[in-house]
């Protein structure tokens, strides 16, 4: 075979890595694998510079986010819900939606590399990606690089072609633009990051036997939930019972799985019946937010295509 035709090595190896990475600088799961395709074509076609690179890594970083800050020059902000407006004054079912574009979608459980302990769980949170967002482009790339995969300055200016000077700068006002940051989503991070595994055992009987008032009793006071690409979200105890009646007809008989998400996030797929043959297919991704006292927010991210990226079946 010829070798001019193989990928270099390592190159592959660094895939899941990247993904997390573009992940963090898209806000979408859906740009973030097209991202890395990208970046894998360019290193690819490209691979005799490789081979003159003292550090691979670094090299590809800087195909990655080239290819990124490419994507993210004309986008304009992805957010959750409720950082774009005030929950729904009247509960109906909800009609007003956004592009795709508009939204941070989640990510599958695989995303980083499993073997890199250095990467907090944390930093792949829905709050905390939707807090990057605020963050112009480059800055955003220096942060992910400091803060998520620990590079150095010297390290994070080689691979995106920068000063250390420059790079200092850039993660110093990366850093003061998000302490002044005042998302509702922020909210959103408990107190204690453990799991309550028969907290989400019951949400999952509430919800697949449409028990509203057994639902209603695992929310936390004031709690909210959400459904991109609708804009509407609810919010307090009368709101969401509402929301759920008004949906009653759509989601009696899902069925729910889990997956994993988000730095392992409790998240379940949920598939809806269709037709009268019992063949139930996808719907949305529920991502629950839970702290003491019970959840605190259930994100409903409805995009069929998200089942592919999750590895998950098109019917049951």
């Amino acid at each position: 075979m010829d070798s001019s035709n193989e990928a270099p090595d390592g190159l592959e190896e660094l895939r899941p890595e990247l993904t997390g990475y573009c992940y963090r600088m898209m806000g979408s799961i859906f740009e973030a694998e097209d991202a890395v395709q990208d970046t894998m074509i360019r290193a690819w076609q490209h691979r005799e510079q490789m081979r003159q690179q003292a550090s691979l890594r670094a090299w590809v970083y800087r195909i990655a986010t080239n290819v990124c800050l490419d994507r993210l020059r004309s986008a304009k902000r992805r957010a959750l819900p409720m950082d774009l407006s005030e929950p729904a004054a009247v509960v109906a079912e909800p009609k007003e939606s956004l592009p795709r574009n508009s939204w941070i979608w989640p990510a599958p459980g695989s995303v980083d590399d499993p073997s890199h302990i250095l990467i907090s769980r944390e930093t792949l949170r829905l709050s905390f990606i939707a807090l990057l967002q605020l963050l112009p482009p480059r800055q955003r790339a220096v942060l992910i690089l400091q803060e998520v995969f620990r590079w150095s300055a010297a390290e994070t200016a080689g691979a995106l072609e920068m000063t250390v000077a420059a790079v200092n700068s850039a993660m110093q006002r990366a850093r003061a633009t998000m302490a002044k940051a005042q998302l509702r989503s922020e909210a959103l991070q408990p107190e204690v990051d453990e799991v309550d595994e028969g907290l989400i055992a019951r949400y999952v009987e509430a919800f697949e036997q449409y028990n509203i008032d057994a639902l209603l009793a695992l929310f936390q006071e004031n709690a909210s939930l959400s459904m991109p690409p609708f804009t509407m979200w609810v919010q307090g105890s009368a709101d969401l019972a509402a929301f759920y009646q008004t949906t009653r007809s759509h989601c009696v008989g899902s069925r729910m799985v889990p997956v994993q998400v988000n730095g392992n996030r409790p998240a379940f797929a949920q598939y809806v019946p269709a037709g009268k043959d019992g063949l139930l297919v996808p719907w949305a991704i529920h991502v629950l937010e839970t702290g003491r006292g019970g959840i605190a927010h259930v994100h409903h991210f409805i995009d069929a295509e998200l089942f592919h990226h999750f590895g998950l079946p098109a019917y049951r």
